[in-house]
C-alpha cells in the first residue's frame, strides 16, 4: 500500500472515529443539559421556604423535582378519593364560572383528558398526506368534528393535531376528512418519540 493510501485510510477512521463520538456524545450532551436545565428551573419555581435544601445541611441536586413528583402522584391519588373527587368538582365549577379563564382552562382540560385516556391512546396516532397530496406526516386525531364546520362542509370531519419536530408542542390544527386518514396501531408515547426524534426512530 502506497504512502498516499495509507494517509487517506488513516484520515478515513479518524474522521469515522470522530463522526462517531458526535452520536455517542450529543444525545448525553442534550440529555445532561436539559437535566442540569431543568434542576435549575426547579430550584428557582420552589419558594424558599418550601425548598428543602434550605433546611438540610448540604444541597441536593434535583431533590425540587423528586418533591414536585411526589407531588404530582399525591395529588392523582387525591382526585381519585372520594373527598378528592368532590373538592376538585367543586375546584372545576369554580373556574368553568369565571369568565376568559373558563376558556383556557376547559380547553386544557379537553386535551389533557384526550391525550391521557388508555382506551383512546392506541386510536389517536394517524398518518395523513400534508402538506400536500405524496407527503406524509404522523398526527394525533383529538377529535370527530361536529357542528357548523361539519355542517358547512358537508363532509365527516376529525380534528387532528400535526406536530413539530422536534419540539411537539407546537404545531398545526387540521379537520381532515375521516376517509383521508389511516389510523396507526402505535401508543401514543411510541409516536411522540418519533417526532421528538425527528424520525431516526423507526414506529413497531
Amino acid at each position: 500500500m502506497s504512502e498516499k493510501n495509507i494517509k487517506r485510510s488513516l484520515f478515513s477512521k479518524i474522521r469515522n472515529y470522530f463522526l462517531a463520538g458526535i452520536v455517542v456524545l450529543i444525545p448525553i450532551g442534550i440529555t445532561l443539559y436539559l437535566t442540569l436545565f431543568f434542576i435549575r428551573v426547579s430550584g428557582k419555581i420552589i419558594p424558599k421556604e418550601l425548598n428543602p435544601n434550605n433546611y438540610l445541611p448540604f444541597n441536593i441536586p434535583g431533590v425540587e423535582i423528586l418533591i414536585a413528583l411526589l407531588f404530582i402522584t399525591f395529588i392523582g391519588w387525591l382526585s381519585l378519593s372520594f373527598l378528592g373527587k368532590k373538592f376538585f368538582e367543586i375546584f372545576n365549577n369554580v373556574l368553568k364560572r369565571i369568565p376568559i379563564l373558563r376558556t383556557i382552562y376547559s380547553a386544557i382540560v379537553q386535551m389533557t383528558e384526550t391525550f391521557t385516556k388508555s382506551d383512546n391512546n392506541q386510536k389517536s396516532v394517524v398518518l395523513l398526506e400534508y402538506p400536500r397530496k405524496g407527503i406524509w406526516a404522523v398526527g394525533f386525531a383529538t377529535k370527530e368534528n361536529e357542528g357548523i364546520i361539519k355542517n358547512k362542509v358537508k363532509e365527516d370531519l376529525v380534528n387532528v393535531f400535526v406536530p413539530t419536530t422536534p419540539n411537539p408542542t407546537s404545531g398545526f390544527l387540521l379537520m381532515i376528512p375521516k376517509k383521508d386518514l389511516i389510523y396507526l396501531d402505535v401508543t401514543f408515547e411510541q409516536a411522540s418519540k418519533f417526532i421528538v426524534s425527528a424520525g431516526t426512530t423507526n414506529l413497531n
